[in-house]
């Protein structure tokens, strides 16, 4: 059995509504995975599973979730050696933790990345490491204009999450 973790990126099931994380539980061990967890209320589930590509997972989890709560859902998953090189390879330790993120790619982002974020910056540090985003952005992201630009249409299916949840789900796989 391996471990992985599994993102979210978005819990809004609708207006007012949002996804328990106890639900999320439940919809992982009904496909068979074991031993899940979750880690705060945002979407993040760590689970064992038997080892298979994570695309696979993606599928079997964003279909499961669609079908159940009405609602598609981009699910983004990595093995737990993954996620712990990901979290090691932090550019930006120094960084206040809530104001450093990384946007976890499904599909790894290159250098045009940078270019076509270069012109939103202010402060802000960013860096791709190993095809994910990460940005320090040295005060409070909701501040930053960069924020509006981390879209889906933009650099493609990814979702955010910060240093502190990124080490919080190390720890989880440790």
């Amino acid at each position: 059995m391996n471990e992985y973790v599994a993102l979210l990126h978005s819990i809004v099931l609708g207006q007012g509504k949002r996804l328990i994380m106890a639900d999320l539980k439940a919809l992982a061990a009904e496909l068979g995975f074991i031993d899940c967890r979750t880690l705060v209320a945002t979407g993040n589930l760590v689970f064992r599973a038997q080892a298979t590509l994570v695309r696979g997972i993606e599928d079997r989890l964003e279909q499961a979730f669609e079908s159940r709560f009405g609602k598609h859902v981009d699910i983004i998953v990595r093995s737990g050696d993954d996620w712990l090189t990901l979290a090691a390879n932090n550019p930006f330790p120094q960084g206040n933790p809530p104001d450093v993120c990384v946007r976890v790619m499904r599909e790894p982002l290159n250098d045009t990345a940078l270019d076509l974020l270069q012109k939103y910056r202010r402060q802000e540090e960013i860096a791709v490491v190993a095809g994910d985003l990460w940005i320090d952005f040295r005060g409070k992201p909701s501040e930053s204009r960069l924020l509006p630009v981390l879209t889906t249409k933009r650099l493609g299916v990814g979702t955010t999450r910060n240093a502190n949840t990124v080490n919080g789900l190390s720890e989880m796989l440790r």
